[in-house]
């Protein structure tokens, strides 16, 4: 089985320093959901993992995040694309669970829940913490400059092998064509 794990806000959806609170926020980066039906297509496994830490916040609950998920869901499927599961973090910073990233604990739940091991599986993030946790569990990260992305590169100390790509659709296309052997490595 053929498995990739794909941070959400910044990499699918644009994201927003104040938290994307309400389906109506939720809005897809031009190309991120074809690239997914091209995955797809490709005999891939697509599976998010994202921190929402915004329910421990209170901005918004859990029927919210359902909704959001629903209304991805959806949009996705008009073009042909199909996320297999979204695995994610309610917790704040502050509550030192496992499952929030830069932590492996949801990379730990895909491996077991799909019963794959996760060495040199394609992880995609647009922030260090999500690349961090992917290659914690023997990930292949791939850094795009969307979302937080480019500052996330211009920062640096990123994992070893990094690969960077302007977005989903660019790291899709290089994967599927040369196994992104075209991106830029650190």
């Amino acid at each position: 089985m053929k498995l990739i794990i794909l941070d959400r806000d910044g990499v699918i959806n644009h994201d927003s320093p104040d938290f994307i609170k309400s389906p109506q926020e939720w809005v897809p980066i031009p190309g991120s959901l074809e690239a997914i039906a091209r995955l797809n297509q490709a005999g891939y496994r697509v599976v998010i993992a994202t921190n929402q830490s915004g329910i421990a916040r209170e901005l918004f609950d859990i029927t919210t995040l359902n909704a959001i998920h629903q209304k991805m869901h959806a949009a996705a499927q008009l073009v042909g694309a199909d996320i297999d599961a979204i695995f994610f973090c309610p917790h704040a910073a502050i509550d030192n669970c496992d499952c929030r990233k830069p932590k492996a604990g949801m990379f730990e739940e895909i491996s077991k829940r799909f019963k794959i091991s996760l060495k040199g599986a394609p992880t995609v993030g647009d922030s260090l913490r999500d690349l961090q946790a992917g290659f914690i569990c023997g990930c292949v990260p791939y850094l795009v400059l969307t979302g937080k992305g480019e500052k996330t590169n211009a920062t640096g100390g990123l994992p070893p092998g990094t690969q960077v790509f302007p977005d989903l659709a660019a790291m899709v296309s290089a994967l599927l064509k040369t196994g992104a052997s075209t991106g830029q490595t650190t």
